[in-house]
């Protein structure tokens, strides 16, 4: 045998339940490749010569304790006894398996069986853990997360940013990698120059192992020992398992890339073949108990694959697709229960929004750079640490991807959480958690993201390129997010508190020169405004101006000024989902239509609405659809480079000359 095994610590039920689940995802991946042959699957990723990892590690675990697997984890989804003819019907993308058709293999989660599946982007699922790990932390919960990644894997950044965050907040997680030696074709001296992942671990202060990947035992006993220890002392671990992949990344992908030599070396450390033979040597196995289990197995596998194989193919419903966007959420209109008022501008809404909102959800998490004892740059949750503790307003290194996935996490364990975004600007370095992660979870698994991000937004305060963009349409293109922007600072309070308390993603953007500049008197009592409606400031017949955001008082200066213009003045305050009624009734009333945004003009939000009314207002339309917008450029730093270019001086211009029409 090439691999040694110390079974002192177990008792002879025990090895064989081990051997049991050991061949079990062998013998379904022996089966699925059958099927690809035959063409009665499309795509298969082989965990074969891996088994040990996934069997050895899940059994270690409780079985309440979440696991984040990847693609080669067969056995993660067999240990917590999914029932296989569930798990073959999500492999053939029926209605019965666990993302009803929208989604392949092991991309797919399970609450029940506390599983989280992978998206195709593999770094993302480290955040997740965070997350969950946090969850448990704050419930004083002696549990941790596990999650996997593979030696490719770990060369994302969300590797280090989960890592790190887990590190400064003692977080119970376990991440374990898979070394195998390639990512895909690349061999490991073209991902990283370290000699092994565990001195990467020094630089995070955190304690690191290194495991035989093919030695079920070995891997049962190591992860058994640093469960026990995290759950007592939470903290993070980094575990290194040495094992190597038989086949190809997929199989379509082959494996000529590899040496001959690594498979003949690596074929004699087969994670099976030598558990078995070593159960054997030691008598605790007999070849007709191998016999019978295989038997028992190949018998379950047979009913699973009959079983997925006779479900009827999905039939689409375009009704139901687009109701699974979201998960369901009943607004019920709260109004404030007293009268009294005060004048608040701005930032003081957000703030006070904020603060209700804590009070109300016990299970509100805050988490942003900085926001903490200094307060968010723009001093909105000062005071806050204070009032809520800092388990509850939490600081967080620079690691917007990391972050983002912690709220998808502690979401997944009924948490609800708002994060800020320093300036809106920097979510591109969190985008992929928010429009790959956030936004399908409901879609793909039904679980869903109960998630505010903040966003200040918006130029007009000399930022320069970096702290004053207008990127909202980057998120209204991404079917699951929703959008929200207020203009006012009652809107500002009373959408906030309708975000939060919605259980779907939302993306809240609050623009940075209407914080200080613009006050309204506000009820200091808890309300909410309602997500996707439109609210008309001003009636009018000549013509409809449909804005949001800092657009709402451009155009009231603009009106002010000319009151001989009698126009529809449409305030969208949410860009996703649109309220496609308000728009058609005022454009079938005025005839005119202009969209003022203070995005750049090619690809903003008013393209889209200028096809809507296009497409469903033409024969009430008396000219064309006019949009206002910025420049094609970079926001600029320089004052007079920046006014011009804002589209505001240019509205006026654009307004008159649609009314000639």
């Amino acid at each position: 045998m090439a691999i040694q095994f110390n079974n002192k610590k177990f008792t002879v039920t025990q090895l064989l339940e081990i051997y049991k689940q050991l061949i079990k995802p062998r013998m379904i991946e022996e089966k699925m490749l059958l099927l690809l042959r035959q063409g009665k699957i499309s795509k298969w990723f082989s965990g074969i010569g891996q088994e040990a990892i996934g069997v050895g590690s899940t059994l270690a675990l409780h079985d309440d304790e979440y696991i984040l697997p990847m693609h080669r984890n067969l056995g993660v989804f067999t240990c917590r006894k999914m029932p296989l003819n569930k798990l073959f019907a999500q492999f053939q993308g029926k209605k019965s398996g666990f993302t009803n058709g929208r989604d392949r293999s092991f991309h797919f989660g399970s609450n029940e069986h506390h599983i989280v599946g992978m998206i195709s982007h593999l770094g993302p699922q480290m955040g997740v853990a965070d997350g969950i790990a946090l969850a448990y932390k704050l419930n004083k919960e002696k549990k941790l997360s596990l999650v996997y990644t593979g030696d490719g894997g770990a060369s994302e950044g969300d590797f280090h940013e989960s890592i790190n965050v887990a590190a400064v907040w003692d977080l119970p997680v376990l991440f374990l990698v898979e070394n195998n030696g390639y990512g895909l074709s690349t061999p490991s001296n073209e991902q990283f120059r370290c000699k092994q992942f565990i001195d990467k671990a020094i630089g995070y202060g955190i304690d690191a192992y290194q495991v035989d990947g093919n030695n079920v035992l070995a891997i049962y006993e190591i992860v058994k020992k640093i469960a026990d220890d995290i759950r007592e002392k939470p903290r993070p671990v980094l575990l290194e398992c040495m094992t190597f992949r038989m086949r190809g990344h997929e199989e379509a992908s082959g494996t000529k890339y590899v040496p001959q030599h690594l498979f003949d070396e690596w074929a004699k450390k087969d994670p099976i073949n030598n558990y078995e033979e070593f159960l054997l040597s030691e008598r605790v196995l007999t070849p007709k108990m191998v016999e019978q289990f295989r038997g028992e197995i190949k018998n379950e596998i047979d009913v699973g694959i009959d079983d997925a194989f006779s479900e009827k193919a999905i039939v689409a419903d375009t009704k139901f697709e687009l109701e699974s966007l979201y998960a369901p959420f009943a607004y019920k209109a709260q109004l404030p229960n007293t009268s009294n008022k005060t004048n608040k501008r701005f930032v003081d809404a957000i703030s006070d929004g904020l603060k209700l909102s804590m009070q109300k959800f016990p299970n509100l998490i805050l988490m942003g750079q900085d926001i903490a004892e200094y307060g968010g740059v723009f001093k909105i949750t000062e005071g806050f640490v204070q009032e809520f503790g800092k388990e509850r307003v939490r600081n967080t290194p620079l690691c917007e991807s990391a972050i983002i996935g912690t709220a998808l996490g502690l979401s997944i364990k009924k948490y609800k959480s708002v994060v800020e975004m320093q300036f809106a600007d920097f979510v591109s370095c969190g985008l992929n958690q928010i429009v790959n992660n956030l936004a399908k979870a409901h879609y793909r698994w039904q679980q869903n993201a109960d998630v505010v991000i903040r966003m200040p937004t918006g130029a007009g305060v000399q930022a320069g390129p970096f702290h004053s963009q207008s990127n909202e349409a980057w998120f209204t293109h991404t079917p699951g997010l929703k959008v929200v922007y207020p203009a006012f600072p009652s809107d500002a309070k009373g959408l906030l508190l309708s975000a939060i308390e919605d259980p779907n993603p939302v993306l809240f953007f609050e623009h940075k020169a209407l914080y200080r500049s613009i006050t309204e008197d506000i009820n200091d009592a808890y309300y909410t405004v309602e997500i996707g409606k439109a609210n008309l400031i001003k009636n009018g017949n000549q013509v409809s101006i449909i804005t949001y955001g800092m657009g709402v008082h451009w155009a009231l200066e603009i009106l002010n000024k000319h009151p001989e213009i009698s126009a529809d003045l449409l305030d969208l305050r949410t860009l996703l989902p649109l309220d496609e009624n308000a728009i058609f009734e005022s454009i079938k009333k005025t005839g005119k239509a202009i969209i003022l945004h203070e995005d750049t003009l090619l690809g903003g939000i008013g393209g889209e609405i200028a096809a809507l009314i296009s497409e469903n207002c033409f024969e009430y339309l008396d000219a064309p659809v006019i949009r206002s917008a910025s420049l094609d450029t970079p926001v600029p730093f320089c004052k007079t480079l920046e006014e011009n270019f804002l589209p505001k001086n240019r509205f006026e211009k654009q307004l008159f000359d649609l009314l000639k029409y």
